[in-house]
């Protein structure tokens, strides 16, 4: 509009423009409280993991964190706007740490159930499936089952499901117990040392023994273990850890929520047979 107008004109443009300003302005307010009613900054959840063992969570060539338990945490929160993801890679026995101290929301490392972490944390509904197996070198012969253990050597890593289960049946065999040696080191130079026969033997999950022996073209054997052998280690699934607080009740709720639609669609199979090469999602 031109800068020039008569006084009629101005004063009729002034009134209309102040109306509709005041109208506007008033809309305006509304919906601006409506607005800070109805959004809420994102919650911070922070999933911790040690990025091994591979495929469940490990570093890709490209130094991306992937697995089988990150894209499935992935999936999940992808739907979950309420809350604002980031991953952070540590050692094992810090994500537990961490947990306690609250500096983590959620563990994401193959993480199986025992009655310790059932007194302080909050499972997720199972996320994977695994059938225990021993893997021990392609000249063994006389580890058949878990009592066969006795005696014999195997580096575990502390806090474990196995290292937990092997250190429960020593108590009962002081006698002649399995010879734990501790260890922080990753799974291949674990299973390279069975397989060379400076250890006798290491409890896995088949699954990932499978990985393994493919990808990295080991000899050893698989030998499965009887229902009654895998109870001496536990509950056969795993799952996401959460820390035990009135938010993270609310957040596992949340979690399921997404776990079970997923499973549903086939979204979690898909993920398995990925890494995988199977569908180990329980049904």
């Amino acid at each position: 509009m031109k800068n020039r107008m008569n006084g009629a004109r101005t004063t009729s443009f002034l009134f209309l423009a102040t109306a509709v300003g005041v109208l506007f302005s008033g809309f305006y307010g509304v919906n601006k409280a409506h607005a800070a009613t109805n959004t809420a900054t994102p919650q911070e959840i922070v999933i911790a993991t040690a990025a091994d063992p591979r495929p469940f969570t490990y570093f890709d060539k490209d130094q991306q964190l992937t697995g089988y338990d990150i894209e499935v945490a992935r999936k999940v929160f992808s739907q979950l706007p309420q809350y604002h993801v980031s991953f952070t890679a540590t050692e094992f026995t810090s994500i537990v740490a961490g947990l306690d101290a609250d500096r983590f929301q959620v563990g994401a490392n193959n993480f199986a159930e025992n009655p310790q972490r059932k007194e302080k944390y909050i499972f997720s509904q199972p996320i994977f499936e695994n059938q225990f197996v021993i893997a021990t070198n392609a000249r063994n012969s006389n580890i058949h089952s878990f009592h066969d253990l006795l005696g014999k050597t195997s580096e575990v890593n502390p806090g474990v499901n196995f290292t937990t289960a092997l250190e429960k049946y020593n108590t009962r065999n002081q006698d002649n117990p399995v010879k734990l040696q501790y260890t922080e080191s990753e799974l291949l130079l674990i299973l390279q040392n069975v397989e060379s026969g400076k250890t006798d033997f290491q409890l896995i999950d088949k699954s990932m023994l499978e990985q393994y022996i493919n990808e990295y073209h080991l000899k050893l054997n698989i030998i499965p273990l009887s229902k009654e052998d895998s109870s001496l280690i536990g509950s056969p699934f795993s799952y996401f850890l959460i820390a035990k607080s009135k938010s993270g009740e609310k957040l596992v709720s949340d979690i399921n929520a997404q776990l079970k639609k997923l499973t549903a669609d086939g979204t979690l199979s898909a993920i398995s047979n990925k890494y995988f090469n199977g569908d180990y999602v329980p049904k």
